[in-house]
């Protein structure tokens, strides 16, 4: 194990320098050169957010119906799912850490803490390792997001173990999270979405 963070961390340097320096796809509009219906957006979203537009919601503006229905999907999976914030900030950064998303990571990593999870259980998703002294419920769902990362599939005996520490309906929103930050990664990934002004990446590449 001790190896394949030593090769990971080695990647990262290696790599580093070239994401850093990678140019932003798909950078903020201009306000004069928005649609009606950019604009449209951007005030449903300050309406429901208190707050501008950021993140991948900036590409995701190319395409306002997206942008929006993400959002509300977004409403609900942050702020009003049946997981505790412990549970489901867990989940985004297990997800943010398959698709080395860095923005993800920087916005998520203080709210898992803040919501209770370990210090040394975020560390060790950041360094790709199944985390020591994990809960019941962590632990259940951990194996249930690197099954579905790993196999595409989840084992019965996996499935059960979810069932009975979050419920059916806790499947369901840690499964949807799963599926919501994925294709918040996979945009910014593609877009090459910036960290905030100031921030430095917290995650090393996996070799590939």
């Amino acid at each position: 194990m001790r190896g394949l963070i030593a090769v990971v961390m080695a990647s990262a340097a290696i790599g580093a320098p070239v994401h850093a320096q990678a140019q932003d796809r798909m950078p903020p509009i201009p306000v004069e050169k928005m649609t009606e219906a950019q604009r449209r957006a951007i005030e449903e979203f300050k309406a429901a957010r208190g707050a501008d537009i950021s993140g991948p919601f900036i590409p995701l503006l190319r395409s306002p119906e997206v942008m929006t229905r993400a959002r509300a999907m977004g409403d609900y999976l942050r702020f009003k799912s049946s997981l505790p914030p412990r549970l489901s900030e867990f989940v985004i950064l297990l997800t943010a850490r398959r698709w080395t998303q860095q923005y993800e990571w920087n916005a998520h990593q203080p709210l898992a803490l803040k919501g209770g999870l370990k210090a040394e259980i975020v560390k060790a998703v950041a360094e790709g390792r199944r985390p020591d002294g994990m809960a019941a419920d962590e632990q259940a769902l951990y194996a249930l997001v690197d099954e579905v990362h790993r196999n595409q599939s989840v084992s019965d005996a996996t499935y059960a173990a979810a069932r009975t520490a979050v419920g059916e309906p806790g499947v369901i929103d840690a499964l949807g999270i799963v599926g919501y930050y994925t294709m918040l990664s996979i945009v910014m990934n593609t877009t090459r979405t910036p960290l905030p002004a100031g921030a430095s990446p917290a995650l090393a590449a996996f070799p590939r």
